[in-house]
């Protein structure tokens, strides 16, 4: 959760009353985002049922939203009312989305004239760690289990890119990257992390549980390589996030 809490320490707006969390999970973000700002309303919306469940169950207080986050940033469906947010807030969730060309100011454009609207996403697809899964993937053994059109890797792009599709919509852009170390007991730790986020897309494509133990037994071996012990056992695990929050000017339409 620490790059979560970093960057809702980050945004910068005098009065909080709306905040919705898309891709919110089982809702750990918004407690986080509900000790910021105890008397906003927070809203979550996420795809899974599982997850939307599960944040009812923790949180009942709180409106739980099961719906697609494109399909939500596109607009209001016919009865339902359009609805803005002071901030609209995606922690580790839009990597899994393409088009972020279009969907990145979508999102900023369900916020009102001087609303925010912050993400962050992990950032490291040149890393070790997704290389393997590349190399692996592309032996003769696998490569007929992850053909490009149905593998689906993380979406991201560089800092710049991100700059360049808010700012033409933004009245600033605050924008940067941190990268993380990891203090992992060992590599079959590093391994179990990862198999929840990164590795997903491949072992999403495997057909059997046992095709999916092979796969992960391979990918460990490399990884022993990659990211060996140091001295006292434990494994340094790098992992680069990318933070964006574009603040939303008054259009001429609301300054009049």
């Amino acid at each position: 959760m620490r790059p979560c809490r970093e960057l809702v320490a980050r945004i910068e707006l005098p009065s909080v009353r709306r905040v919705i969390d898309v891709g919110c999970g089982p809702g750990n973000s918004a407690e986080v985002l509900a000790a910021r700002w105890p008397d906003a309303e927070i809203v979550g919306l996420d795809n899974s049922n599982e997850m939307i469940d599960t944040a009812r169950r923790e949180q009942p207080a709180r409106r739980w939203v099961n719906r697609e986050i494109a399909d939500w940033a596109s607009g209001a469906k016919p009865n339902e009312k359009y609805e803005k947010f002071d901030v609209v807030f995606s922690n580790a969730a839009l990597q899994w989305l393409p088009d972020h060309v279009a969907l990145y100011p979508k999102l900023l454009d369900r916020t009102p004239p001087g609303g925010a609207f912050a993400a962050q996403i992990p950032a490291n697809f040149g890393a070790p760690a997704h290389e393997i899964m590349r190399d692996i993937g592309k032996l003769p053994a696998w490569r007929h289990r992850f053909p490009a059109e149905s593998l689906r890797e993380w979406h991201a792009h560089d800092a710049a890119f991100y700059y360049d599709v808010l700012a033409p919509h933004s009245s600033r852009v605050d924008i940067w990257e941190t990268e993380y170390l990891h203090v992992m007991p060992d590599a079959e730790s590093l391994v179990e992390f990862y198999k929840g986020s990164g590795m997903r897309p491949f072992l999403d494509l495997l057909a059997t549980d046992a095709e999916r133990m092979q796969f992960t037994r391979e990918y460990l071996e490399r990884i022993r390589i990659a990211y060996p012990r140091r001295p006292d056992g434990r494994v340094l695990f790098p992992m680069l996030r990318l933070f964006v929050i574009a603040y939303r000017g008054a259009s001429q339409e609301d300054a009049a």
